[in-house]
């Protein structure tokens, strides 16, 4: 049925005549308008009542920040920490300050979850409000405990800010969901988002996310998935800003850094040569944890690159044990002979490199035969950093499925390699060295500055403000089982390796210098995903969300 004015108006335009006013008319007439005020009504409150209201308002609140777990979940931690900071929120250092805690969890060992479990209910206990992130809620979303919490999924941390929003006003939201474009899984948010280093003279990069292993204890690989790389390009660029901000190291991280571009067409050696042209003089660049099979292609490559002045002569390279048979039970794809073969060529042609290892002790089906295996490994390498870990089955894991070896024999086991990585000091023969180290960090104790020399060796400084973010020469005058302590040569060229004054400590990096330490919350505002909805639309909002699979 035809409606009421179709015999009046055939097209739009007829409702334009030329005695209509233009658009220049109708904004200079509106130059003259001159507004009145309206009266408002006053409105009588009994005396001593004070106003009643529901709405909470998000952005004002005092955070706090947890993380457990490996230098990836701690560059997680940074972003999200300074996405909260630059949308208006106090990060606190103080959890009992705190109005909310946001707890970025690790799924590699029990003990880790166990903390964390415990720290969700002393928050709970508290009244605090909630947020989880990290490994254990993504792998295990459904775990009773985290039930009507809101989650952050580890490639959602960019939406951070919109979580803890909504968990302010009292809601609980999950977003869990992986981050795609065309249909190819990304290594996870943007690497240019805010963030605080927790040390303002290191920057933290993930080059990758997952992996391509399947072993069998691993947890971490159903919360991180297959493998994504970054871009080249994008992680040159991250480098590069880091460098502007004042930063003086950087460590490169992933789940096995090995094994990086594999995905996209390119390899480790080929970034890590265009990164080494961003480093300055004096700065250094540390790599992170590979696995034997996807380094052993690389090799002569990855000699000449540890040799880089700028690049430390340092590689953490897990072997979990040195027994094939347990090698194969933990489908780690690769045999002792291999791990021998990477740590044999790199100490012959980088000599003094430092090789990190990793050990299970107590893994299922583990003999003593097997067991001795690893022992006679440690004593022919003598690994000045050695990660011991007795065995836990981590659920849905096909090791925890398998026969187990008995508490009290993993016990004795870790015990006994523990006795023998102390049995042997790594550093005394270095005493008397004359080293240059690069000090950016302070003691446990807060007695000393800690620094580094060309192998990453920890050598401890004397405490003082102008050693800090200083390339310094030391004269090695004592050493532990972990450590060296060095004297700063007297009138010795002290050498500052930052090209800009380095971020005051909590202070957000990404963001002009001039607003980074006070910021409204228009950044996220300009750069939100999914726009804040309404308390009328929430319900609506969290149904889209579950549509689109990200709760």
């Amino acid at each position: 049925m035809p409606s009421a004015c179709d015999s009046l108006l055939d097209d739009i335009e007829d409702m334009v005549t030329s005695h209509d006013p233009t658009p220049h008319e109708r904004q200079f007439a509106r130059r003259s308008i001159v507004p009145r005020p309206r009266p408002r009504r006053q409105q009588l409150q009994p005396a001593g009542e004070e106003l009643q209201t529901d709405s909470v308002i998000p952005g004002t609140q005092k955070i706090w920040v947890r993380t457990w777990g490996c230098s990836h979940n701690s560059s997680d931690g940074e972003y999200m920490a300074g996405q909260l900071a630059a949308s208006g929120y106090k990060i606190t250092e103080n959890p009992s300050d705190a109005d909310l805690w946001l707890l970025n969890s690790c799924t590699v060992k029990n003990p880790a979850e166990d903390h964390f479990r415990n720290s969700i209910k002393k928050a709970q206990e508290q009244n605090k409000k909630v947020v989880v992130a990290g490994c254990v809620p993504q792998a295990q979303p459904r775990t009773e405990y985290l039930k009507d919490l809101s989650v952050i999924g580890v490639q959602q941390i960019d939406r951070v800010v919109e979580v803890v929003d909504e968990a302010i006003k009292g809601h609980s939201v999950r977003l869990l969901g992986q981050k795609k474009e065309k249909g190819k899984r990304l290594g996870g948010a943007r690497l240019d988002l805010p963030k605080i280093r927790k040390n303002p003279l290191i920057e933290i990069i993930s080059i990758n996310t997952g992996c391509l292993n399947a072993c069998t204890y691993c947890k971490t690989k159903h919360a991180r998935g297959d493998l994504a790389s970054y871009p080249i390009e994008e992680l040159v660029e991250r480098a590069r800003q880091s460098f502007q901000e004042g930063v003086c190291e950087i460590w490169l991280t992933s789940e096995d850094t090995g094994a990086y571009g594999r995905d996209i067409g390119t390899d480790l050696p080929s970034l890590l040569w265009e990164l080494v042209k961003e480093i300055p003089e004096g700065a250094m660049l540390r790599l992170g944890m590979t696995n034997p099979p996807y380094i052993l292609e690389h090799l002569e490559e990855m000699v000449r690159i540890l040799q880089h002045p700028r690049v430390y002569a340092f590689l953490h390279v897990p072997v979990q044990s040195a027994s094939d048979s347990v090698l194969m039970d933990m489908k780690r794809e690769y045999c002792c002979a291999d791990f021998r073969s990477v740590t044999d060529f790199l100490q012959q042609r980088v000599p003094g490199i430092t090789i990190a290892t990793d050990i299970i002790c107590g893994f299922p089906g583990e003999t003593d035969e097997d067991f001795e295996q690893t022992m006679e490994l440690v004593r022919q390498y003598r690994f000045p950093s050695l990660f011991i870990n007795q065995f836990y089955p981590r659920p849905g894991t096909p090791a925890a499925k398998m026969e187990q070896v008995p508490a009290h024999m993993k016990k004795q086991r870790t015990k006994e390699l523990s006795a023998l990585f102390h049995s042997y000091k790594p550093y005394d023969h270095k005493i008397g060295e004359r080293q240059r180290v690069l000090v950016t960090e302070d003691s446990f104790d807060s007695q000393y500055y800690v620094a580094h020399n060309k192998f990453y060796e920890q050598v401890l400084v004397p405490k003082k403000p102008e050693l800090k973010g200083k390339m310094v020469e030391v004269d090695i005058y004592e050493a532990g089982k972990h450590y060296m302590k060095g004297r700063p040569v007297e009138d010795a060229q002290v050498f500052t390796p930052s090209i800009a004054q380095p971020l005051q400590k909590g202070q957000v990096s990404g963001l002009p210098q001039s607003n980074s330490l006070n910021t409204s919350r228009s950044w996220h505002r300009g750069r939100s995903v999914v726009p804040r909805a309404c308390d009328g639309q929430l319900t609506a909002a969290r149904e889209s969300l579950r549509l689109k699979g990200w709760t």
